[in-house]
């Protein structure tokens, strides 16, 4: 009880930080906009897909992965900025819960990812995107964990290196090969087989598939129910890795 009421205080604490400076909510959807507005009309002859509206169903949930993974993996910078200001530090003399400092702050950046990924789902559907409303919950669901893990991975680190210089050399390397083959721009299935093979062991992939097939309609693809409980697994040992971190940093 104690950790819920603490979790919600540093939330609510975080919220009121996003909300005096939102640009960064929409700084956060630019690229996938850009990408939404300028590369997806492509997608239709490159997939060969009977309308536009189809090639979206394939694209847009693969951008919102994108947006989980990389808007989760930079948190950790402005936890670095509240390392150097003395927040963490002062936190050494709060009787506030160690995981409650984790979790306050990764669920106001899934709010914040939510809120990004209605944006971008709204303006894929009036270029024709159709989603029945139960499915669509169902995948941002799935993309709240993503981004839950993916922010309890950054702030970990971001306790260990202590420095932006580190962190961002070290998240990059992570995201890249991470995207590359989860299939987030194309389908796999266009890759050959020994791309695929290596992309099977990416639980990125099977997210990225079960959120197509949910925006599909799809509610019965194994890759559903696959992703979700390969991301919840994870995103149950990312924080609590993290809040081990932030008990260690705090002590």
């Amino acid at each position: 009880m104690k950790t819920a009421r603490d979790t919600w205080l540093i939330f609510q604490r975080q919220l009121q930080l996003l909300l005096r400076n939102p640009v960064w909510v929409f700084v956060g959807v630019f690229q996938p906009v850009m990408y939404l507005l300028l590369f997806a009309p492509l997608l239709k002859p490159a997939l060969n897909a009977p309308s536009q509206a189809e090639a979206y169903k394939i694209f847009v949930p693969g951008l919102l992965v994108l947006l989980a993974i990389f808007g989760g993996l930079f948190q950790g910078f402005g936890l670095i900025a509240e390392l150097r200001a003395g927040v963490i530090e002062r936190s050494r003399v709060t009787p506030v819960s160690r995981l409650a400092l984790l979790l306050g702050r990764s669920l106001r950046d899934v709010v914040s990812l939510i809120v990004q990924a209605v944006i971008i789902t709204g303006l894929a559907m009036l270029f024709g995107l159709s989603v029945f409303i139960g499915d669509l919950l169902l995948a941002y669901l799935l993309l709240a964990l993503i981004a839950l893990m993916t922010s309890a991975v950054s702030y970990g680190v971001a306790l260990l290196v202590k420095s932006e210089d580190a962190l961002a050399p070290l998240m990059n390397t992570i995201a890249q090969p991470v995207l590359l083959l989860s299939g987030i721009l194309l389908p796999l299935t266009f890759a050959p087989g020994w791309l695929q093979g290596i992309a099977e062991w990416n639980p990125f992939s099977w997210a990225v598939d079960g959120t197509r097939a949910l925006f599909a309609g799809d509610l019965g693809n194994d890759r559903v129910w696959q992703g979700l409980l390969i991301v919840s697994v994870l995103t149950v040992a990312a924080v609590t890795w993290a809040a081990r971190a932030f008990a260690r940093s705090v002590r």
